[in-house]
């Protein structure tokens, strides 16, 4: 199962009470976007500068290269609006991270605030200072105390320079691999089965040696995050409760989408509900082991396991094996309904119209707000009928993947891919209209 599904299954196991007339989070924030922009524009040539002063030589030249790149890549992201300014999230952000900075002077003191449209619960801290909380965080965690156990760990992260320290090995890894492939070039036959061979050894050895690396620096960052943690107002166990409630998130099993629910919805007035559209394509042929796995999953794991990143923590911190847990506020419970009630508009934002229309229904199955998550089926399946009419629908809705999905999201995509053109004009058309009448005058 995929990424983004396993969150959407996340979001499916508790429900929240939700007011009636909830309205999206406006993004009409040209001006700060603009003045963002234009101050992390020039943070990153500075940046830049200083590593081209710092760094000679072709070394130099190709970490420059990496930062520049990375730094337009972010900069789209800005513009495509993929973050929000000036939202109620930002404020209590702002005001976790000073109250980690009052008892940590080391803490930096230039960091900026990003709010991410993403689902996943997860947070990362660029090189400049910018600091990107994803709005899935609040979907899981269940107070502000383990939102800032998030958050110190990042720091941890920043403060350990990490992210260039990776940049750097990468480089440097680079230059060894090109001075390698030229050696097997010079010294194998070209038809050799044992040069392709020697090439992939080079591959799995930098797969893995950069896991390893990267593994370490989840450990660090864990330990100077809780020191950082430590030093605040909170409760200490809500650094660890934190990390259990990811652990969780890890390992969801996935929730059934009952048939019963896909004739409730799509048993139209003037369309009614097929049978056929419920057909499954038949996959007991196809040889799934015919592919040997090359490379071993447990050493290419980047995020050590979670059991062993707990167990280390608490044999360095032996305070952290007594458990406490913190009360959540009104105004932590109320940004929680908030990021949920944001799952479908941040799904419709990155385009994935296919998985929107699977965690409305979810929703509707489960009795949350039916006339919004109705909405919102509209809306998607009229992007959905937009692809299909152009010959794109892959770009939107994936292709049935027995080993790496669930029964109930296989039946999903069997009945979407098996819907006609103007079917989906149809239920388009009826969701849509549907919820225009919905909307109070």
């Amino acid at each position: 199962m995929t990424r983004k599904l396993i969150v959407l299954m996340c979001f499916l196991l508790s429900v929240a009470g939700i007011s009636q007339t909830y309205k999206t989070i406006d993004t009409a924030d040209y001006l700060q976007r603009k003045e963002f922009l234009r101050n992390f524009t020039v943070n990153n040539e500075n940046l830049i500068k200083r590593l081209k002063s710092q760094y000679s030589g072709r070394g130099g030249t190709a970490i420059s290269k990496m930062y520049k790149e990375f730094g337009t890549n972010f900069e789209n992201q800005v513009k495509n609006k993929d973050f929000v300014f000036k939202s109620e999230f930002d404020v209590v952000i702002k005001s976790l991270v000073e109250r980690l900075r009052k008892n940590n002077p080391k803490v930096p003191k230039d960091l900026k605030i990003l709010i991410a449209r993403d689902n996943t619960p997860n947070a990362y801290c660029l090189a400049d200072g910018t600091f990107v909380i994803n709005m899935g965080l609040y979907n899981w965690m269940d107070n502000e105390a383990q939102i800032a156990g998030v958050i110190s760990h990042e720091l941890g992260h920043k403060m350990e320079k990490h992210t260039l320290k990776m940049v750097l090995n990468l480089v440097e890894q680079n230059e060894l691999d090109k001075s390698t492939v030229q050696n097997i070039k010079e010294t194998t036959d070209i038809r050799s089965l044992g040069r392709n061979q020697k090439a992939f050894d080079i591959f799995k050895n930098r797969v893995y040696k950069k896991s390893i690396e990267k593994r370490k620096q989840e450990m660090q960052a864990d330990s100077l995050g809780y020191v950082i943690f430590r030093n605040s107002e909170f409760k200490n166990s809500e650094f660890v409760n934190g990390l259990k409630v990811l652990q969780t998130f890890d390992s969801i099993s996935p929730r059934e989408l009952k048939i019963e629910t896909y004739k409730k919805l799509f048993d139209l007035p003037k369309q009614a509900f097929k049978e056929k559209w419920m057909k499954k394509e038949d996959f007991s042929l196809y040889n799934y082991n015919f592919y040997k796995e090359k490379l071993n999953k447990d050493s290419v794991a980047s995020h050590p396991e979670m059991v062993r990143r707990i167990e280390k923590l608490k044999k360095i911190f032996p305070e952290l094996n007594t458990i406490e847990q913190e009360k959540p506020s009104e105004a932590y419970l109320a940004l929680k309904k908030t990021a949920r009630m944001e799952i479908l508009p941040n799904y419709f934002h990155s385009e994935d119209y296919g998985v929107g229309i699977y965690a409305a229904m979810q929703f509707i199955q489960d009795g949350e707000e039916e006339r919004y998550y109705k909405e919102w089926l509209g809306k998607c399946f009229a992007k959905i009928y937009e692809a299909r009419k152009n010959y794109n629908l892959n770009r939107y809705l994936d292709r049935i993947e027995p080993k790496n999905q669930s029964e109930s999201y296989q039946q999903f995509l069997n009945f979407m891919w098996n819907l006609s053109l103007d079917e989906i004009k149809n239920i388009s058309d009826y969701y849509q209209v549907a919820g225009i009448a919905a909307i109070p005058k």
